[in-house]
């Protein structure tokens, strides 16, 4: 089965609401992964992050690294077969399903964004394994109700069974007065016990001292807004609350589960995001 969409969700109307002359963290991301699916807008803010930050290009791929190791735990030792991926992001190499599907053909995944882009090459990309299936919703984190009372979400996952949700590198682009720990808790609420919760989430912790205060020299004197929300270890502890941690726990992104030796590892502060993997008991 392949993308399942509303009529009116994938037809001609997504773009007329695309606004290349914002920036999109979808697309920027994209560009940073050495994507072409980007715009003017989003390459300037790249460049202008990149400037204070020179790494972040490592950091977007550690990143990705991260969301197929963290997949293939939860298929092959976590045994589970059904996925909830908010802030899915332009596709690129090994995106879940694909990740998920290759180890377990019958696996289903719901995608959500709410870029009008990411929406179009959904449809085009986002092809599932005839086994399993395959959905894109056209929604938003800051809105959890809708994602979950959605009809193509029920249809396509059994909420009675165990979902990994997946939040990679989204969270960090709400503030505190969005509610965060509101939102993923009320996400976390609706799937039972012994389902899973996945997140990736910036942090200055990792970060030397200098970078920071380049970064708040930068901010200060105009030359860029930032977008996102950067919060320590235990800030992002918060999310998983009441949640059984996987091991190694919550760890900058290259060192959860690695697959290469120390040695051929970024330095903390060039992938400076937190990774963990926790269990709803």
């Amino acid at each position: 089965m392949g993308v399942q969409s509303r009529p009116d969700e994938l037809g001609g109307s997504p773009l007329r609401r695309l606004d290349t002359s914002v920036m999109h963290p979808a697309r920027r991301y994209n560009y940073w992964l050495g994507g072409k699916d980007n715009f003017a807008a989003d390459r300037e803010s790249a460049e202008q992050i990149a400037s204070v930050y020179p790494a972040v290009r490592t950091a977007a791929r550690e990143n990705r690294a991260f969301l197929r190791r963290a997949v293939r735990f939860l298929v092959e030792e976590a045994g589970v077969r059904q996925f909830l991926d908010v802030g899915t992001g332009i596709p690129s190499a090994d995106n879940t399903h694909e990740v998920a599907q290759a180890l377990a053909p019958e696996a289903r995944i719901v995608y959500v964004d709410n870029d009008p882009m990411v929406l179009v090459h959904a449809r085009a990309l986002l092809t599932s394994s005839s086994a399993g299936a395959t959905a894109y919703l056209d929604a938003d984190l800051r809105d959890p109700t809708g994602i979950l009372e959605h009809p193509d979400l029920r249809e396509m996952l059994d909420l009675d069974r165990p979902v990994a949700l997946m939040l990679i590198a989204v969270v960090h682009f709400m503030s505190d007065e969005d509610r965060p720990y509101d939102l993923v808790a009320r996400l976390l609420d609706a799937l039972p016990s012994g389902s899973y919760l996945a997140m990736t989430h910036f942090t200055a912790d990792l970060l030397p001292r200098e970078v920071v205060e380049r970064s708040a020299a930068a901010v200060a004197a105009g030359h860029y807004k930032p977008d996102g929300t950067a919060r320590s270890r235990a800030e992002v502890g918060r999310f998983v609350a009441g949640l059984d941690l996987v091991e190694p726990g919550i760890v900058p992104v290259a060192e959860w589960r690695p697959e290469v030796p120390a040695e051929q590892r970024p330095a903390r502060a060039d992938a400076s995001i937190y990774g963990l993997v926790a269990r709803k008991p």
